[in-house]
């Protein structure tokens, strides 16, 4: 369906509106996230560093005790003034012994040595070597000479040295404690996770260690950048890097060690951050895409509810041949509807002007729709307003029926027109608001419906008696033709206008007893005429009678034509007028017959009949006489004519039962296909088989499925679908009311027989 410009106008401001917060919402979601994502791969870096610094400060503590405290000892003071040789093994086993024991305490995989400079020897990793001249001056110069500090680390080609001049606190050395931690050790010992980059730098900036990673992450100048620029910071934390021609911006998390100054650090690896942010940035693109297409779904739906009032007007509007949408695209619905109703307002206008000259017809046809009793009681109550009538309520009438009683002097010819003056002169007569429109009944009477409020009934009867006696005067006068009234009894219901008009004319035969000009109430000869005015015959019980003879059912005729009959005695108790119905009856049983081609009635002594209905006095015997004469014969002869054919179509049922059981079936499928009632072919069904098409049908299915149960092995869910069980259960519920077990049980009983 075409969507107008208020569908799309809604549509697109909702789907924009709706986008605009979604969008909002997925960069806030998304940007938070990041700084989540961000803060939280910081804080794991920021614990591995801490991690990683706790744990090598704790060996070189260790290490730097180890020593410090072998130095204080006696013995230390011993061994290094003493000249160790190969065949001095005591002194040797005590060094070798005690740097064993500081390697128990520092890292695995370091080499401890211990140089006497007073001595020149020297015991490493287990072995005595001397020194020479040469060598002894080279360690002067690098761990002595120009030196501060007599305990200090410096990096190596193999890693880091721990170099420790003794005594501590003494300014002349005797001996020096190395520690050499090899790279393999470093790392075995820091473990980087995911090939992260560590950095350590000393208290002086200079860097003591790194790992290997692919690329040079991080330049000297930087190193020395970072050391200074947290010097005076917290002992942890996370500095940003600006970018450079050759290095891009990075962000460096630390940790620095409050024992010695050393710095440990790693680069923020932006790889690890997107790839932690992966899973988190495809969820929210799914809801962004998910929450769009959900804004999509309800901009539609809010549009079209919306617009659905607008859709509705423009179908139930007829189309304004003077506006399209084609030819005027700018215009949207409001201005369409607006100019149909304009159309509509203009061809309303137009309407009342022509049902304003149409009144008349329209309200003659009300006044005969009242007298045939072809309008409801709604819509009396719609029109009556419309042509002018006030409220049906507090209102009571009276029925008035003009007959000619001669023609005076004119032709036949002329009635119509003296029925027509007549009418006119009621009109005149009797003032508007006393009398609906007169009308011209049929050929011989003219009926006007008198209107009567807030007066008793000796005061109606006394003004109609009045009207009555001006119009056949004035008739006379005017017409020169006499004429006779029939006054119906006083109603207050527009809608017994009918029984009304029936009062009427049976006051009317009575003029012939009472002659010209006569004046008659219906009341006046009520007595005379004992019961209803209408005659009342039972058609649907009389058709239910012949349906039951045409299929030979003996009981249902015998109980409608007790309740025929008692209908017509009920509702007829004048005894002419039940005789009249009687006569009827038997008429439309000769009907039958003609029709059914039997012969029970077709003689000449029909009338013989009549005679002997119309003589008896009592309604027992009629009816006896009626069924054992006449209607029980009509039955057993159908019987007879009918039973081969409901044999055969009964036979014809349950063959396709036999051969279409598996498949959809039904009566009114086989109706259509036989070409008979539905409910005449479960009539002769049951009739010829006992027992119900439906009961009929299941039984087959279920002797076909203990069969498939016993034979197949088919399951039960298989042989419920395969009868036509939508569900399986049903299938079961029917097999155990039935069998008194389920499916299931029959088939092990009858397989372990």
């Amino acid at each position: 369906m075409k969507k107008g410009r208020i569908f799309y106008t809604i549509f697109i401001t909702i789907l924009v509106l709706g986008i605009g917060l979604v969008a909002s919402f997925g960069s806030y979601i998304y940007f938070t996230t990041i700084s989540s994502v961000l803060e939280r791969v910081s804080n794991s870096k920021q614990s591995y560093m801490t991690q990683i610094k706790n744990s090598l400060e704790q060996k070189i503590q260790t290490i730097e005790y180890a020593f410090n405290t072998y130095s204080t000892t006696s013995s230390f003071d011993e061994v290094v003034k003493h000249p160790i040789t190969e065949k001095d093994f005591v002194a040797y086993r005590n060094v070798n012994s005690q740097l064993n024991y500081i390697a128990t305490m520092g890292l695995e995989g370091t080499e401890y040595s211990l140089i006497s400079l007073d001595q020149n020897w020297k015991i490493s990793n287990g072995s005595l070597s001397y020194l020479t001249k040469t060598e002894r001056e080279k360690l002067f110069k690098t761990y002595i000479d120009h030196q501060d500090q007599g305990l200090f680390w410096i990096k190596t080609d193999k890693g880091i040295r721990f170099v420790n001049t003794l005594p501590v606190f003494s300014k002349k050395k005797q001996a020096i404690a190395l520690s050499d931690i090899s790279l393999q050790t470093l790392n075995r010992t820091i473990q980087a996770e995911d090939h992260m980059a560590v950095f350590i730098l000393n208290k002086q900036g200079d860097l003591m260690y790194e790992t290997e990673p692919v690329e040079q992450l991080l330049t000297t100048q930087q190193l020395q950048h970072i050391s200074e620029a947290t010097d005076t910071t917290d002992n942890s934390g996370m500095l940003t890097l600006e970018k450079t021609k050759n290095q891009p911006a990075q962000q460096v998390i630390y940790a620095k060690s409050a024992y010695n100054n050393w710095m440990y650090l790693t680069v923020l690896d932006k790889k690890e951050i997107s790839n932690a942010f992966q899973t988190t940035k495809f969820g929210i693109i799914t809801m962004v895409l998910v929450l769009t297409l959900l804004i999509v779904v309800v901009a539609y739906i809010i549009a079209v509810y919306f617009t659905k009032p607008f859709q509705q007007i423009k179908r139930s509007l007829p189309k304004n041949p003077n506006f399209s949408f084609k030819n005027e695209p700018s215009k949207n619905e409001i201005d369409w509807i607006i100019d149909s109703i304009d159309s509509i307002v203009t061809e309303k206008e137009s309407l009342e002007s022509l049902i304003q000259s149409e009144m008349p017809q329209l309200e003659t046809q009300l006044i005969l729709n009242l007298f045939r009793r072809r309008i409801s009681a709604e819509e009396l109550v719609r029109k009556m307003p419309r042509l002018g009538y006030p409220q049906l309520e507090n209102q009571m009438y009276i029925t008035l029926l003009i007959q000619l009683d001669n023609l005076g002097d004119r032709e036949p010819s002329d009635k119509d027109v003296l029925l027509l003056a007549i009418n006119k002169i009621v009109e005149e007569t009797i003032p508007e608001q006393q009398r609906m429109l007169p009308i011209i009944l049929n050929d011989d009477i003219q009926a006007t419906i008198l209107m009567f409020t807030g007066k008793n009934e000796q005061e109606i009867n006394k003004q109609v008696l009045d009207d009555a006696t001006l119009l056949i005067r004035t008739v006379k006068e005017y017409l020169n033709v006499s004429i006779s009234i029939g006054i119906s009894k006083l109603y207050d219901n527009l809608l017994e206008s009918k029984e009304a008009c029936e009062m009427s004319k049976q006051a009317l035969h009575h003029r012939l007893n009472l002659g010209k000009e006569s004046i008659i109430f219906y009341e006046d000869i009520s007595t005379v005429i004992s019961g209803p005015v209408l005659l009342h015959y039972p058609t649907e019980m009389e058709s239910q009678l012949f349906d039951a003879i045409r299929i030979g059912d003996e009981e249902q005729v015998r109980l409608t034509v007790h309740s025929l009959l008692g209908e017509i005695m009920t509702k007829n108790n004048h005894s002419m007028n039940f005789e009249v119905l009687l006569v009827r009856f038997v008429n439309n049983l000769i009907q039958l017959e003609q029709l059914l081609g039997i012969e029970v009635l077709l003689t000449q002594n029909n009338h013989a009949l009549y005679h002997r209905l119309l003589d008896i006095r009592n309604p027992e015997e009629i009816e006896r006489m009626l069924v054992e004469q006449v209607i029980s014969p009509m039955v057993k002869s159908m019987k007879e004519k009918t039973n081969q054919q409901f044999r055969c179509l009964s036979e014809k049922i349950a063959a396709m039962i036999r051969a279409e059981y598996d498949q959809e079936l039904s009566l009114e499928l086989i109706g259509d296909r036989l070409h008979y009632n539905p409910n005449y072919l479960s009539s002769i069904f049951k009739k010829e088989y006992g027992t119900t098409f439906s009961e009929y049908l299941m039984g087959y299915r279920l002797q076909m499925g203990k069969k498939w149960l016993i034979e197949t092995d088919m399951t039960i869910k298989e042989i419920a679908e395969r009868l036509q069980y939508h569900n399986p259960q049903n299938f079961i519920r029917s097999f155990r009311k039935k069998e008194q077990v389920t499916p299931g049980a029959y088939r092990k009983m009858k397989q372990a027989n």
